[in-house]
């Protein structure tokens, strides 16, 4: 692993850090996700400039779902999957199974709230009549 990375910087930005290690796809995209509070350091909501040290925990929300990742190596340029790999543990939680998704009832967007009947159908379902 040291002939992939022969020279480890000292510090590095925690939006480049996310982007070198393919948690964004663009580094302006990692940019952003900071911005507005979706990339936590060590429980922190964090600004792009801040700096990594080796074992921080960052919590990533990407696209809905959470990945929790430790620093193992600092980088500052992208690299490839099988070096990214290597440069972080990946603590994240496994995804929800499929079926468990596909199951929960979900309204077509702008189709606007329920009606007073779809409601009561739901009460009813649900075991809330009154």
């Amino acid at each position: 692993m040291a002939s992939a990375l022969p020279n480890e910087p000292a510090q590095a930005r925690v939006d480049s850090w996310v982007w070198a290690v393919r948690l964004f796809k663009t580094r302006s995209d990692a940019a952003a996700a900071c911005r507005s509070g979706h990339v936590r350091v060590n429980g922190v909501a964090v600004k792009p400039a801040h700096s990594l040290k080796h074992g921080d925990e960052i919590r990533v929300r990407v696209n809905g779902v959470e990945r929790i990742v430790i620093v193992e190596r600092l980088l500052t340029k992208r690299v490839g999957a099988a070096v990214a790999v290597q440069c972080l543990i990946d603590k994240s939680p496994p995804p929800p199974d499929p079926q468990l998704v596909a199951a929960q009832p979900r309204r077509d967007r702008g189709s606007g709230r329920p009606t007073k009947r779809e409601r009561r159908e739901t009460d009813r379902l649900l075991g809330r009549e009154d």
